[in-house]
């Protein structure tokens, strides 16, 4: 017999008896059965007055539909302000290609580092400009 043959044949005899000597692995039954859980009775007897169920509040969104955010920074969007918030800088906000800055006055700049320029509120989106006054 050739010995490519015989190292085929005698591979696939061991495998096949493999699969006679161990037997499939069947779960048992448990030996308890779970207890059923019991309505708990209402501790005064009457019922319960029929109150809405509040519905847990909205997330708010962390982009706008309008404005795009920031390039290249983590922040999210306030929509009571109109803004893109900074989230790894303290008022600096960032809303149509300019970032703004509340520092006891308003600054605006075209890269959240600056370099920036002061400005009056008339320079700041209104949403922003009511929050710090």
């Amino acid at each position: 017999m050739h010995p490519l043959a015989r190292i085929t044949l005698l591979t696939l005899a061991l495998g096949l008896s493999a699969c006679a000597v161990n037997q499939p692995y069947e779960p048992t039954a448990p030996s308890t059965p779970m207890p059923m859980p019991q309505p708990s009775p209402q501790p005064s007897g009457k019922p319960l007055p029929d109150m809405p169920i509040p519905k847990p509040p909205k997330p708010l969104p962390r982009t706008s539909a309008t404005f795009a955010p920031p390039p290249g920074g983590p922040s999210h969007w306030d929509a009571r302000m109109g803004v893109y918030v900074l989230d790894d800088q303290t008022n600096v906000f960032y809303r149509q290609r300019a970032y703004y800055r509340w520092n006891n006055g308003w600054s605006r700049a075209v890269s959240p580092n600056g370099p920036w320029e002061e400005t009056d509120i008339s320079g700041v989106p209104p949403g922003l400009s009511r929050q710090f006054k």
